[in-house]
């Protein structure tokens, strides 16, 4: 009898132990099966001021993404300027793994740590979607002598420094490497090149006045100039012309036969080690916002292209951009 109780009570153990475990595995695979969304309210960094590229293309995302029912979860957009960035990049950085945190970024993100301004770089960050390409125009006073980019180019051929280009953001970075990779592609000597930055952003301003010659910007920004006739815009860096009222009228670089582009991508970053499945939670809701109409109206009213890439895709994009950059750093003796 002894052995018979102390066999059933052997397999009641058995039992329980099994139902215990078999319990904890359905919770853990309850668990472990349901997808990642956001429990919290989303915060959206805009490394600079309000008003630039940077903050517009965060605020515009919000607003779809909240107006669409997109994602159910409230979203902030705050601005954290300085340092080209730098300053919103390193409290991004000091989020590590959250879920909850993630900035807006562009070409800056791979020129300021090239040129040592900044200790971090697009390899810090988890990248989640690039969404939008903007692009590139440069500008001068209506009254200006040169009518296309060809003309300006011939004189800079001539006496490279007798001309002066301004931009916002630092030399070494966008405003100036665009202006230069498409000066370069023309056959002008880069490296003799006089850009003079403007970060209290007073470069349109000089442009009226005559300090400056040739204003390197974004498309965006000059359009309302053009429709006050204050100002022309020479050339822009897409490949092909752009839609839109006045932004079609801009002839690109490439139709005046400058065999070069310049792609202001611009895409979202989660701090370091972001988990798995919130990166993959994003993805999806980048591409759902991409493809929505109320989006592309967003495009088209900014003169901006749909470049949606997924977080892999994204990490190769940079990898290869960064390496382009750094050669035309190192030739203009900017390089880190």
């Amino acid at each position: 009898m002894k052995k018979v109780f102390i066999g059933v009570v052997f397999v009641v153990l058995l039992i329980f132990s099994a139902a215990c475990s078999g319990g904890d595995e359905e919770a853990s695979g309850t668990e472990g099966s349901k997808e990642w969304k956001p429990e919290k309210p989303i915060e959206i960094v805009a490394p600079a001021g309000a008003g630039g590229g940077w903050d517009t293309t965060a605020r515009m995302a919000a607003k779809v993404f909240t107006e669409e029912e997109i994602i159910d979860s409230d979203i902030g957009v705050v601005n954290k300027a300085g340092g080209g960035g730098a300053v919103g990049w390193a409290y991004v950085a000091g989020q590590e793994g959250s879920p909850y945190n993630m900035f807006v970024a562009s070409p800056p993100l791979l020129f300021i740590p090239l040129n040592g301004q900044s200790e971090y770089g697009h390899e810090d960050f988890t990248p989640i979607a690039n969404v939008i390409a903007d692009y590139a125009a440069f500008a001068v006073a209506a009254d200006a002598k040169w009518d296309n980019l060809n003309e300006l180019f011939d004189d800079m051929k001539k006496d490279p420094s007798s001309i002066t280009v301004v931009g916002t953001s630092s030399p070494g970075s966008m405003d100036h490497i665009q202006f230069v990779q498409i000066a370069k592609a023309a056959g002008v000597d880069v490296t003799k090149i006089k850009y003079v930055s403007d970060q209290d952003g007073v470069g349109l301003t000089q442009l009226l006045n005559g300090s400056v010659d040739v204003f390197s910007t974004g498309v965006s920004e000059t359009v309302e100039q053009v429709k006050a006739g204050t100002i022309k815009v020479l050339g822009v860096t897409s490949e092909e012309r752009l839609e839109g009222e006045v932004l079609e009228d801009f002839p690109t670089a490439k139709e005046q036969g400058i065999d070069a582009t310049f792609v202001n991508w611009r895409g979202f970053f989660g701090p370091p080690n972001m988990d798995e499945e919130a990166v993959a939670y994003y993805e999806e809701k980048f591409k759902e916002l991409s493809d929505s109409e109320a989006f592309a109206d967003i495009r088209k009213q900014f003169g901006w292209d749909e470049m949606y890439m997924n977080s892999e895709e994204y990490q190769q994009f940079l990898d290869e951009k960064k390496g382009e950059i750094q050669s035309l750093l190192d030739e203009l003796g900017l390089g880190e």
